[in-house]
């Protein structure tokens, strides 16, 4: 392909991508990825300026307005910005203006969130809102007057003379960043007799959340992102939907006025939009040198979640409007001010193939394997879909183009499909039969959001249970660590974990490596005598710690001490039956049943016989009583979802080591429903039945953390 029939490429994706975005709110590629399209499109035309031509998108600040409203000219244009990707292109940036205008070295900075939103325009005229409009291709936008009125920040009257005060009072005022220096707050302030103001439009992070839940509640699509939803809702021809919809505003600039004194500087300027009455970021900040502004920028790459609203930069404006305006405009960029760009942390992405991890529990958690994408200076390859529902409700398929997310250090996910790209091919995903680890089939409860493998034997679950058999809760063998546990398994030394108690001291040797060591100097054969006499002494464990060690899903440590002391033996407990099982305070009928099953498992008892054969075989209950106290005794929780701080099996023997009680299914007697990302049916029990609905932060206060 020559440069030219790639320039030519380049002109038309992004001006098919700025007609996604700007005029059908429905983009098909990440932020990040048009950017790059667009630098390459810039990068050409400063190469071949012959090339450039009226239609360019970089001569346009967006994309024709949609059909379905009147159209409305601005006053002057709505201009974007420049990017830059890092402090190297902000100083870049700051050089070439400084070369253009002396004036640039003397200069002061203000920072700005760079709001993800919908960028719309306001017009008043004698102190009253007559117009709004939508930014459209910067030239034109479309007239959606009657839907912004129904946005509460917005001022539909603000003060047009010296008799009129301000909305707001000096003392009001003193509490915004914007009012720290030692000027007084200008609190009977007045507008021009015609002024337009820009702002950005969005849906708070919180909001969104909030919004989607209801839409979902009520069967209706849901959005991928507040950007999309604020636009969407803004764009309607029912302004009762809009109205339906929590947007905000926070304005920022004036982009025309007739008559009257408007401040010359940005930081005056958001002073007396605010004295006026209109929305103002409290992030903003005034700096006397470049080097401070960037400073400032980098601290928000890092607590960006700080903000309620979603950002995907900050932008440096240099502070003398004047200034600003004399520097003028690269193509339609305003050379006096640049967009610092965050990492992205949302891009879409080609989903290749869904496959399946297996955990120690037997629990089926499916992942998406992706084409390698960069997400926050990250190569992506692997995201998690949480668990089978939340693909069926997502209607996420193997080939789709989806929407990935990481924010912080969080593992990526799938935030949805861009349904719309789809070519016909992609096909909805079905749970797996069988285990795709051991081949045996797996298990699906009713009212229950997992599938499980109930194989003990299962290879992919076996590292995982020989580590928790061996944990402080269960058996408690010192010495034991996963790198142990692994290379006994690769060597065919364990094979189930019966297997523990007829280990060799030749096998360990083979399994010890360097980094076991606690010191260069310590001998590998004292590592293995004393994880010998550590295996012998777990021996003496009680009942309740090797049912604990069993690894039966649902069964922690609490609810393993009952057990035993109902079934005062292994051989009592494998005839229990689930009438029986669910006798016991905390056992409902889903635990009852794991247990049932897993007894009833041929490789299960096989595993048993084993232990017995090794003298492994404990009748007495263990002396610990279970737990009567603690800030969550006589309380019982269920669990739905995927959670943040907790494993699974944690946040359950969180909950019982504070006293509490963890069961699987959600009844009147259910006291919390502890609720993680990705629920499934059980949050819709639970708020049938009234039952109260807690998060982790709510449960760590319950413990008085």
């Amino acid at each position: 392909m020559t440069t030219h029939e790639r320039y030519a490429k380049l002109c038309k994706e992004v001006n098919f991508h700025n007609y996604r975005y700007h005029v059908l709110d429905t983009p098909v590629i990440s932020d990040l990825e048009f950017d790059r399209l667009a630098a390459e499109l810039r990068q050409i035309e400063a190469d071949y300026p012959d090339w450039i031509t009226p239609d360019s998108p970089t001569q346009r600040a967006g994309a024709s307005p949609a059909e379905k409203f009147e159209k409305v000219r601005h006053p002057r244009p709505i201009l974007s910005l420049a990017n830059a990707f890092g402090a190297g292109d902000a100083r870049a940036w700051y050089e070439r203006i400084r070369k253009l205008d002396d004036r640039v070295e003397k200069a002061g900075f203000v920072v700005e969130p760079k709001i993800d939103g919908l960028s719309v325009v306001l017009h008043y005229r004698d102190g009253v809102f007559v117009q709004g409009a939508t930014r459209g291709d910067g030239e034109i936008g479309e007239d959606i007057t009657t839907n912004l009125r129904t946005i509460k920040a917005i001022p539909l009257r603000v003060p047009v003379s010296s008799e009129q005060s301000s909305v707001f009072s000096d003392q009001s005022l003193k509490g915004s960043p914007l009012f720290s220096g030692t000027q007084p707050p200008k609190a009977n302030v007045k507008s021009p007799p015609y002024f337009v103001v820009r702002g950005e439009a969005f849906i708070t992070v919180k909001e969104f959340e909030k919004l989607n839940k209801k839409l979902e509640e009520a069967g209706e699509k849901t959005y991928l992102n507040p950007r999309n939803t604020a636009a969407g809702s803004l764009r309607q021809l029912d302004p009762s939907i809009t109205a339906s919809r929590p947007l905000t505003l926070l304005v920022y600039q004036v982009v025309y006025s007739e008559g009257g004194d408007v401040p010359t500087n940005q930081w005056e300027l958001l002073e007396w939009l605010m004295a006026l009455g209109f929305p103002v970021t409290d992030a903003a900040r005034r700096f006397p040198d470049l080097e401070s502004a960037i400073a400032y920028t980098e601290t928000w790459a890092t607590r960006r979640d700080e903000l309620p609203y979603e950002a995907d930069g900050m932008v440096i404006k240099i502070d003398d409007l004047r200034l600003a305006a004399d520097l003028g405009f690269v193509g339609k960029d305003p050379r006096g001010a640049i967009a610092f760009k965050f990492p992205a942390r949302e891009v879409t992405t080609q989903l290749q193939e869904i496959r399946v991890n297996v955990g120690r529990t037997g629990v089926l958690t499916p992942y998406a394997v992706l084409e390698p994408v960069e997400i926050g200076g990250v190569v992506v390859e692997r995201a998690t879909l949480h668990n089978f529902d939340y693909i069926a409700e997502k209607d996420i398929r193997p080939g789709d183009r989806v929407l990935v997310k990481r924010a912080g250090e969080v593992i990526p996910y799938i935030i949805g499909p861009v349904a719309e790209v789809r070519t016909g091919a992609e096909k909805p995903y079905a749970p797996p039969a069988a285990c795709p680890a051991c081949g045996q089939p797996v298990e699906h409860f009713e009212g229950e959001v997992a599938w499980y493998c109930v194989n003990a034997a299962c290879p992919a679950q076996l590292v995982r249970n020989v580590e928790h058999f061996v944990s402080i809760g269960a058996m408690d063998i010192t010495g034991l660590g996963i790198k142990i546990v692994e290379k006994l398994i690769e060597t065919g030394a364990v094979k189930d974990v019966a297997d523990i108690y007829t280990l060799k001291r030749e096998d360990i040797l083979e399994a010890v490596t360097k980094k076991d060591r606690k010191t260069k100097s310590e001998p590998p054969g004292k590592i293995a005598d004393n994880l010998l006499a550590a295996i012998e002494i777990s021996r003496q464990q009680p009942l309740n710690r090797l049912i604990a060690a069993l690894g039966i899903r649902g069964v922690g440590e609490v609810s393993a001490a009952d057990l035993s002391r109902a079934f005062p033996s292994l051989d009592l407990l494998a005839l229990a039956s689930a009438e029986d099982l669910q006798m016991i305070e905390g056992i409902g009928p889903n635990i009852a049943g794991a247990i049932v099953d897993w007894f009833s498992r041929k490789r299960n008892r096989s595993v048993l016989e084993k232990l017995r054969a090794a003298g492994v075989w404990p009748t007495s209950v263990g002396t610990a009583p279970a737990p009567s106290g603690g800030p969550l005794a006589g309380m019982t929780f269920v669990v739905t979802g995927t959670l943040a701080g907790f494993s699974r099996e944690g946040v359950k023997e969180f909950i019982e080591s504070h006293g509490g009680k963890v069961t699987d299914s959600v009844s009147r007697n259910t006291s919390y429903l502890m609720l993680g990302e990705a629920p499934g049916s059980k949050l819709e029990k639970a708020k049938a039945l009234g039952v109260k609905i807690i998060g982790e932060n709510e449960l760590r206060m319950l413990c008085g953390k």
